[in-house]
């Protein structure tokens, strides 16, 4: 299950999720609603099991805990949550204190991701963070102390101009915090956003893809010399036990629900979405409505492609010979043997017996790889 809370203290120029800022009197009415969307959903699904609940955003901790415990309250009600279940919720520093942490382990929370993005003063405040990094590191303690044992920090790379000495200090402040899972993101300009415009006008320098390259390939010696494993593109976990469970169903093409605001769900054949503003969400669900705003079926070759698209990004697991069969009845030649010889050819893709993955210079190049699998429009 995904829940979005699409609130922000203070909306980031660079992001392009559905968050709002200023909609703090939405707060009550909208956990209220998504309460209610769980138990509809339970209504039409029937009591499905529930491996992971990811709470993401916006910033969840923006909602009281007593808000998200209703939300997760409803989660364990109407849908059957496993009792070993992975519960994350994000968290940015500057919105938590170690009583807020210790009420949302309280609630049975015991994943946290907390969006840090960098240690250095002058690209947090590029980025417009409310944070300065001593009180992201002052945030991280606190989460310690209230009994976090599976923590996540996100970071973004490849800032315009960004020193690399900069981004490698970033990275050795991190790994000095002991964190057991790190995601490290290139920013990206994203169409819409304040970020964007600023490009297009010609005021923000567009990133540097060379730049960000060789940050990426820095930061895969830097983790692996702190024992960090790469198990997915963008991710790094000090084992395999704190990979992240949830986000590994979306790699590996599996079944979700989401629900709140803009959220999306999936199950093989058919993909649906909420609508997006945050008041026509509350009236519809209040109506007794369905928040849905739109829905595709997702045909077999579509989700042929996805499937490699998406498993393409486990850098060590890769696409399954196996699984895809039993998943689709034929072999991956079968499927794609003239893309996945073109691939491999230009060094690419690696083939090995019971699977095929990305080479390092493939992790690279990886949208160039993905779009060779999935349907021209």
């Amino acid at each position: 299950m995904y829940i979005h809370i699409p609130f922000c203290a203070v909306r980031c120029h660079y992001c392009d999720f559905n968050t709002y800022a200023g909609l703090e009197k939405y707060f009550e009415p909208y956990a209220d609603a998504v309460r209610e969307e769980i138990r509809q959903a339970a209504e039409e699904y029937g009591r499905l099991p529930i491996q992971t609940i990811f709470i993401g955003g916006g910033t969840p901790t923006v909602l009281r805990p007593d808000q998200l415990g209703g939300i997760l309250a409803a989660c364990r009600e109407h849908f059957a949550v496993a009792p070993d279940a992975e519960i994350t919720s994000e968290a940015n520093p500057g919105t938590v204190d170690q009583a807020h942490f210790t009420a949302l382990r309280a609630l049975g929370v015991n994943r946290l991701s907390m969006g840090v993005q960098s240690f250095d003063e002058a690209e947090l405040k590029w980025l417009g963070r409310i944070h300065s990094a001593g009180e992201a590191e002052q945030a991280f303690d606190a989460a310690r102390a209230a009994g976090f044992t599976n923590i996540n920090l996100d970071f973004i790379f490849g800032l315009p101009g960004q020193a690399p000495g900069a981004w490698a200090r970033t990275l050795e402040r991190a790994v000095g915090l002991g964190p057991e899972h790190l995601s490290l993101y290139s920013l990206t300009v994203e169409a819409g956003t304040p970020l964007a415009d600023s490009v297009r006008r010609g005021r923000v320098p567009a990133p540097d893809d060379d730049l960000a390259a060789d940050l990426y390939l820095a930061s895969q010696d830097l983790l692996a010399a702190h024992g960090y494993a790469q198990y997915e593109i963008s991710n790094w976990a000090k084992d395999a036990s704190h990979q992240c469970r949830h986000n590994l169903v979306y790699w590996r093409d599996e079944a979700y629900l989401g629900f709140g605001a803009g959220a999306h769900s999936y199950a093989r054949d058919r993909r649906w979405w909420n609508v997006r503003p945050v008041p026509q969400y509350i009236q519809r669900i209040n109506a007794g409505k369905p928040a849905v705003s739109g829905q595709e079926t997702v045909g077999r070759r579509l989700e042929m492609g996805e499937t490699m698209m998406l498993g393409l990004r486990l850098v060590l697991e890769g696409v399954g010979e196996s699984g895809f069969r039993a998943r689709f009845g034929v072999s991956l030649d079968e499927a794609f043997g003239e893309e996945l010889a073109a691939l491999t050819a230009r060094g690419l893709i690696e083939r090995l017996p019971a699977r095929v993955r990305l080479t390092a210079e493939g992790r690279l190049l990886g949208n160039r790889v993905f779009a060779e699998f999935l349907p021209e429009e």
